[in-house]
């Protein structure tokens, strides 16, 4: 279960794909630094929060952990609004995930133009294991450019590169944020207790 620390966060950030491309797997090592090979599939959308210093600075990472299945794609939309970050994920073994992926950024691209897009493959510890890439990461990288996105390669099971993923999100946060001071655009945090639907807890998927 994913528990909320702080109900103030400066970084919205969702996490978005299809089922079982090991959405909850990777925030459970990112804020838990644990690992479980089978999970609940998650209903709606689950919250965790977890501080990150970044040059001296504290920042929380408010991250919103959203079913995976079709049939709460909806739902996912009202978890994304107003994001500043978008981790959309897919199975670096499965094709078929990665073209979820392409339809999430499209959305993205289209609802929250402020919102920045991190790709990040999963379950990079089958590769190891001999199983076949669903998608060559030359493809990757290039429809990333395109988009000004940041690419990840992980694995929940041993924890790569993970961390970094996570980092990036807030050191890129507070570039931005010194940016808009310095033009004088402002740039504050959400107060989830002014945000209604916000919820503690949930399930894995």
């Amino acid at each position: 279960m994913l528990t909320m620390s702080s109900s103030k966060v400066d970084v919205k950030v969702v996490l978005l794909g299809m089922h079982d491309v090991g959405k909850t797997c990777l925030v459970e090592r990112y804020l838990h630094n644990k690992y479980k090979s089978h999970v609940t599939a998650t209903v709606g959308a689950a919250f965790g929060a977890k501080k990150v210093s970044v040059g001296g600075q504290e920042i929380t990472l408010g991250i919103w952990d959203t079913a995976g299945a079709e049939r709460y794609e909806s739902m996912s939309r009202i978890y994304y609004r107003s994001a500043r970050a978008a981790v959309v994920c897919y199975d670096l073994t499965n094709k078929a995930t990665y073209e979820k992926v392409e339809f999430w950024i499209d959305e993205l691209l289209t609802n929250e133009e402020n919102c920045d897009i991190y790709i990040v493959g999963t379950k990079m510890d089958l590769l190891a294991e001999g199983k076949e890439r669903g998608i060559p990461t030359a493809d990757v990288e290039e429809f990333a450019r395109k988009i000004g996105a940041d690419v990840f390669e992980t694995s929940s099971k041993t924890g790569h590169n993970i961390n970094e993923a996570f980092n990036k999100i807030a050191e890129d946060f507070v570039r931005k944020k010194k940016g808009k001071i310095a033009t004088g655009t402002g740039g504050g945090g959400v107060d989830l207790e002014e945000r209604p639907g916000a919820k503690q807890g949930g399930c894995c998927s």
